[in-house]
């Protein structure tokens, strides 16, 4: 509905494949004045406001996406927001590393993942990639976050991907949890998954055995 109202300009467009990091799950990329009509319809809705702990957005769709077209244009040095991608292409969500102190050698992270894609592992992964990508190509130290304290589910998610939480924090009446990952704590946290997927590879059979394909 909201991608025929809007006229899009190839020029905002052409400068979409200047990232693209691929991940086991997920494909993280320059967003685009294309994701608008899903960005706006995440951002008005209820339930992912109240996880976000924001309010629903009340902008209408055309300043939205006069707003959207602004921050393309102009990205700001200190945040990058990223769109994340199927592997065949459908836009599921968007995370971001923003606050970035260079001098402090850290930044913040955020991620949303549209419902219909909760609970298949794509928010791990797009954590994890986005990780890799910070920690490959920036000086930064220190990744952080803030959540919920009663979003179990989120908390879990993230300590998946490493993060460990560090203390309460309250603002503006709600109360989060801070969680954190360092460069080197992301380091030995990707040996772990190595050594564990290199546990659990299939294993040549010794001479005189037989595998039996199908069997696990």
């Amino acid at each position: 509905m909201f991608k025929r109202a809007l006229p899009w300009s190839r020029k905002m467009t052409a400068a979409a494949d200047a990232l693209s990091i691929k991940g086991n799950k997920v494909i993280l990329r320059e967003k685009s004045i294309e994701d608008a009509p899903d960005d706006y319809a995440w951002r008005v809705d209820e339930e992912l406001a109240r996880l976000d702990a924001t309010r629903p957005l009340r902008m209408s769709y055309e300043d939205f996406v006069r707003y959207s077209k602004e921050e393309l244009a102009y990205p700001s040095p200190w945040s990058k927001r990223i769109a994340v991608d199927t592997h065949d292409g459908k836009h599921i969500g968007n995370c971001m590393y923003y606050d970035i102190d260079l001098r402090r050698g850290e930044t913040e992270l955020g991620i949303m993942i549209d419902r219909e894609h909760w609970n298949h592992g794509y928010g791990t992964d797009a954590v994890d990639t986005l990780l890799n990508h910070i920690f490959g190509t920036t000086t930064i130290s220190r990744v952080y976050l803030h959540t919920l304290d009663w979003n179990h589910r989120a908390r879990r998610a993230f300590a998946k991907s490493g993060f460990r939480e560090v203390k309460p924090v309250r603002r503006n009446g709600l109360d989060f949890i801070q969680m954190e990952i360092w460069r080197d704590e992301w380091e030995r946290h990707r040996q772990g998954h190595r050594r564990q997927d290199g546990a659990n590879a299939p294993q040549e059979p010794e001479p005189g055995h037989t595998r039996v394909s199908g069997a696990e």
